[in-house]
C-alpha cells in the first residue's frame, strides 16, 4: 500500500511517520496537502487531553489547503485540480487528507494557496460562535479575548464587517498594536490591567453585548462583570481549565446568556452548514481584502515540534502554518 508523511503522536511528543495514502469514500475528496493550520487544539490533542471524534484520523491538524487528487462516489461539486481549503476533524499534518466535500471550499481569489491554511477553523470557529450563537450584529460592541491570536485576528475583522465595535485584550505592546490596527477600537493589556474596568470605562459603565472567551474558567465571573444587560458570552477556549464558578445573581441581574460550542466534534452535517455561512459571508471579504489572514511564520512538516513550541510559546500573532513542500 502507497505511504504518505504525516506527523504522529507518542509519548506527548510529534514524530514524523509514515501512513497509508487516503482514498476517498462516499461523499468525499482527497487533498494533496500544501500547508495546514497549527491550533492549541493541535497542542492539547499532543498532551492527551482532545482525542479526535471517533472515525477520524488520529493524526493533528484541523484545516488545510491543497488540491484535490481524487474525488469520493456521489461527489459532484469537486473536480481533480481544483484549489481549495477545507475543515478537518484531523490529519491535517500529512501530505494528503481524506474529508467530507461539504467541508471543502475554493481558496478565495487573491488568497494564495498556503495562507489559504489559515481560513477553516477561525472563520467557521468565529462565524458560528460570534455570528450565529451569539448574534453579534450592527451597533453593538463585542469584547474578544486573545485579540491577537488566530481566532482574536479573525473575530476582530469579522465583527467590523458585520458593524460591530470591537475592544480587544492582548498581552504586549505589539499585539496590542495588531489588533488594533485590525480595527479594535480600544485595546486592554490582561497583563496590566483590569479589562472590566476598562470595559466599563469604553461603554460609559453600561458593559459590552457579547464576548468572546478563549480563556474559560479563570476569566467566567469577571466575564459576566464586562456584559451589559441581556449580554451573551460565547466561549470557545478553555485555557485556564473547565472547572469555575459563577455568582448567579449577576447572571439573574443582567439577563446573561452563556454558550460556546467544540466544532471539532459537530456533526459533518453542521459542519457543512457552517462552511456554507463561512462562504457566503467571510469568503467574499477576504476576495475584496476587507478581511485578510494573518500569518506569523510558517514551518516545514517535518519541523511541527518547532511550532508546537512557537504556539505555546504565546509569542505569535496571528497563525502558524505547516508546509509540505
Amino acid at each position: 500500500m502507497p505511504l504518505v508523511r504525516g506527523i504522529g503522536i507518542r509519548d506527548g511528543q510529534l514524530e514524523l511517520i509514515r501512513v497509508p495514502d487516503p482514498r476517498a469514500e462516499d461523499g468525499e475528496v482527497v487533498i494533496e496537502i500544501v500547508a495546514a493550520g497549527v491550533n492549541r487544539a493541535d497542542t492539547s490533542q499532543r498532551r492527551g487531553r482532545y482525542d479526535p471524534p471517533a472515525g477520524s484520523s488520529p493524526l493533528p491538524g484541523l484545516e488545510c489547503s491543497g488540491r484535490i487528487v481524487e474525488i469520493g462516489r456521489g461527489v459532484t461539486r469537486w473536480q481533480v485540480g481544483d484549489e481549495v481549503c477545507a475543515l478537518l476533524a484531523g490529519g491535517g499534518y500529512a501530505e494528503k487528507v481524506a474529508v467530507p466535500a461539504g467541508q471543502v471550499f475554493e481558496v478565495p481569489r487573491g488568497v494564495g494557496l498556503v495562507e489559504a491554511a489559515a481560513v477553516p477553523e477561525a472563520a467557521a470557529t468565529v462565524w458560528s460562535n460570534l455570528i450565529t450563537l451569539g448574534g453579534l450584529s450592527a451597533g453593538e460592541t463585542v469584547l474578544v479575548h486573545g485579540g491577537s491570536s488566530g481566532i482574536g485576528t479573525m473575530a476582530i475583522q469579522v465583527a467590523r464587517l458585520v458593524g460591530a465595535e470591537v475592544i480587544a485584550t492582548a498581552g504586549s505592546p505589539a499585539k496590542l498594536e495588531a489588533c488594533a490596527s485590525l480595527g479594535a477600537r480600544a485595546v486592554i493589556d490582561h497583563r496590566r490591567e483590569d479589562f472590566v474596568q476598562r470595559v466599563l470605562s469604553e461603554t460609559d459603565g453600561r458593559g459590552v453585548d457579547v464576548v468572546l472567551d478563549i480563556v474559560g474558567a479563570d476569566y467566567l465571573q469577571r466575564n459576566v462583570d464586562a456584559l451589559a444587560v441581556e449580554g451573551r458570552l460565547v466561549v470557545v477556549g478553555i485555557q485556564s481549565g473547565f472547572d469555575a464558578s459563577v455568582d448567579l445573581r449577576s447572571v439573574l441581574r443582567k439577563r446573561v446568556r452563556l454558550t460556546g460550542s467544540m466544532l471539532r466534534s459537530r456533526p459533518v452535517v453542521e459542519k457543512a452548514a457552517i462552511i456554507d455561512q463561512v462562504v457566503e459571508h467571510v469568503v467574499p471579504a477576504l476576495e475584496t481584502g476587507a478581511i485578510k489572514p494573518v500569518i506569523e511564520t510558517t514551518f516545514p512538516l517535518d519541523d511541527a515540534a518547532a511550532a508546537h513550541r512557537l504556539i505555546e510559546s504565546s509569542q505569535h500573532i496571528g497563525k502558524i502554518l505547516l508546509t509540505t513542500t
